[in-house]
């Protein structure tokens, strides 16, 4: 299995749908808390679901179990938890949501799928997509490459 990462922040939309494309990916998880801001541009609900569908055969799924707690990315924007201490908190929250059980059952069906992790950061050292598809690793033995 391979697991991409793509995040929108500084991509024009051609770009975004093109790397999509490139990769082959048949499924995008958006991972991001909230999916609706007008900030997301082309990447924004639901105009992200057409898009993806109509250029690049691509199914869309936003899920909220991979993103962090309202509070811990407040914390973060507003600088008063490191990245470190982000990565902390978010492992005992993916911990509690028992994230490696769940990416087995939820997404085990995908095993022979192209998967890609959507998030906003520009690149995914300080973005926790690069973190999620590490669960996607453990659980799967997946490659994961950032696009």
């Amino acid at each position: 299995m391979k697991v991409f990462t793509i995040g929108f922040a500084q991509k024009h939309a051609e770009e975004f749908y093109e790397k999509i494309k490139k990769a082959n990916i048949d499924i995008l998880i958006d991972v991001r808390l909230n999916n609706t801001s007008q900030l997301a541009s082309f990447s924004k609900y639901p105009d992200i679901v057409y898009f993806l569908d109509k250029l690049c055969n691509v199914k869309y799924i936003h899920d909220v179990r991979f993103s962090p707690t309202d509070v811990l990315l407040k914390n973060y924007k507003k600088g008063n938890v490191t990245w470190v201490e982000y990565e902390k908190e978010f492992a005992e929250t993916m911990e509690r949501r028992r994230i490696k059980e769940y990416i087995a059952t939820q997404y085990g069906k995908y095993t022979n799928s192209g998967i890609c992790l959507l998030c906003s950061e520009p690149t995914p050292e300080k973005c926790h997509r690069r973190l999620v598809a590490e669960y996607f690793k453990d659980v799967f033995n997946a490659e994961v490459i950032h696009i």
